[in-house]
């Protein structure tokens, strides 16, 4: 018996199959087609028409096993069926729901497509709205706390006592010991109470804001985040032991402010109400004891920069790398406070090393000395440094001079090279006018008839030699400048 059943299955199997068929070829047929495998049929959509479609499939295409591939719905074939009888492909199918798209009959109705669309805009209009209004709310809550004046009460109590003044404070600075500044939580405490009042410059590292803290105006230099090396560089150059200078701008604290929306750095230093030397010079002509006094107090500020100081309480030497005319403040008596120490470095005497990063083209094109232009500077050589200061030193005084009243007779501002070199020159255009053609500055034959302007054109002259160790140093620039103020009675 399990014999005659296997040989049954075996004829049925090898047994022809008839099914319906709707393509061209069958036409002769009669629609009718003949195969070993399997009749199938199909629904597709064509111009919103349902389309039936009947054919035989061989016994060769029916893989794999179980779920051959032509019995699969392809693309353009909504609908597919495979049977193993005769003609059992005359079923009409069905185009799944949802294929019809949007109208009469169909899943998704108009109205539904535009609720699809509309939702996620309106969504990311209501997410924008909701950003805007949190940020609205942390500047008003960031302006509220700055007029309360909110205090940090953790180091009030230890050092700021409410009737303490900014000159107080500089007072304190001043006489300390250590001459390097305010501890850290003190700075913090300043730092947190200041009202700012309004901006006051712009540089590559961020702004500057005139502020105010116990009655006094204070500058704040807010550095973006992305300048927090310099932020850090340049608060510790100033916190250096023994720094303090008065023609060194005077550093009171050094901060990281979150605003409620991103973090600020903050170095908060004296406010001088004349701005840079070179805002100044643009403003104003000076007289003779006018341009001694700036000259003067540059040379003094540069000259305990550059010193060292031995000693437990000591001081490192410090090369400035950018000094110019905007890196320099005048103060209200009219004389000079060197600023912008974010590029300094200074120097280790114990271990004779510099505390430098390894770029040998650092600070303005404009005031670059040759041996910096040309990359011959000696970069493990401190005085090499210091040399270079002192050829920026000459052009600062070039400019001072140029606007010096003597008999009358003044020239209006310029930038030193300003008839040669465009306003933002390339480092190649300056090589070639200070190291290849070996020019400096024009020092009018007239300056000789005065004697300010002689020395002063003197004092230019050897600050401007291509060797840098045949430049003058700064106490010898200040010594030479001292004598003169003496000789014209000059006050300083």
């Amino acid at each position: 018996l399990i014999s005659y059943l296997i040989m049954l299955c075996i004829l049925l199997l090898l047994a022809a199959l008839w099914c319906n068929c709707t393509t061209a070829q069958c036409e002769k047929t009669g629609y009718q087609c003949e195969t070993d495998g399997a009749c199938k049929a199909s629904t597709s959509l064509i111009d919103g028409q349902e389309q039936h479609i009947r054919i035989c499939i061989t016994r060769d295409n029916l893989v794999p096993p179980g779920q051959p591939f032509y019995c699969l719905s392809a693309e353009g074939l909504l609908n597919t069926h495979c049977c193993y009888t005769d003609y059992c492909n005359s079923i009409d199918l069905k185009v799944p729901s949802g294929e019809k798209g949007y109208g009469p009959g169909g899943t998704w109705v108009l109205v539904e497509l535009v609720a699809v669309i509309a939702g996620p805009l309106f969504l990311l209009c209501l997410l924008l709205l909701m950003c805007m209004f949190l940020y609205q709310y942390h500047q008003r809550a960031y302006s509220h706390r700055q007029r309360l004046e909110v205090e940090d009460p953790s180091c009030d109590h230890l050092y700021m006592t409410k009737d303490r003044t900014l000159q107080d404070l500089i007072y304190d600075l001043s006489s300390s010991g250590s001459g390097s500044g305010l501890p850290l939580f003190v700075q913090r405490t300043v730092a947190r109470t200041i009202v700012l009042q309004e901006i006051i410059g712009k540089g590559r590292f961020g702004e500057v804001w005139r502020g105010r803290w116990r009655g006094g105006d204070v500058a704040v230099k807010i550095f973006s985040s992305r300048e927090e090396r310099s932020w850090f560089r340049e608060a510790e150059i100033y916190q250096t032991i023994m720094l303090r200078h008065e023609n060194i701008l005077g550093f009171i604290a050094a901060d990281n402010k979150d605003n409620g929306t991103w973090t600020q750095l903050w170095l908060v230093s004296d406010y001088h109400e004349h701005g840079s030397l070179f805002d100044y010079l643009n403003r104003y002509s000076v007289t003779t004891e006018g341009m001694i006094k700036l000259a003067l107090s540059a040379a003094s500020g540069l000259a305990h920069l550059h010193m060292e100081i031995l000693g437990t309480q000591g001081k490192p030497g410090i090369a400035h790398r950018d000094l110019k005319s905007k890196n320099i403040l005048v103060k209200k008596n009219c004389t000079c406070a060197i600023a912008d120490l974010g590029l300094a470095v200074r120097h280790d005497s114990a271990t004779d090393t510099i505390d430098i990063a390894p770029n040998q083209r650092v600070g303005t094109k404009r005031y670059m000395a040759p041996e910096v232009l040309d990359e011959t500077i000696n970069m493990r050589h401190f005085d090499s440094f210091k040399c270079a200061d002192i050829y920026a030193l000459g052009l600062v005084y070039w400019e001072i001079a140029c606007r010096c009243n003597s008999g009358g007779i003044h020239e209006e501002y310029q930038l030193p090279y300003y008839d040669l070199v465009p306003s933002d020159p390339s480092i190649e255009e300056m090589r070639k006018l200070v190291c290849d053609q070996k020019i400096r500055p024009n020092i009018p034959n007239w300056w000789q008839s005065y004697e300010a302007l002689r020395v002063m054109g003197k004092i230019m002259r050897e600050c401007w030699y291509a060797n840098g160790a045949a430049r003058l140093t700064a106490l010898r620039i200040k010594k030479t400048l001292s004598q003169l103020s003496i000789q014209e009675d000059i006050k300083v």
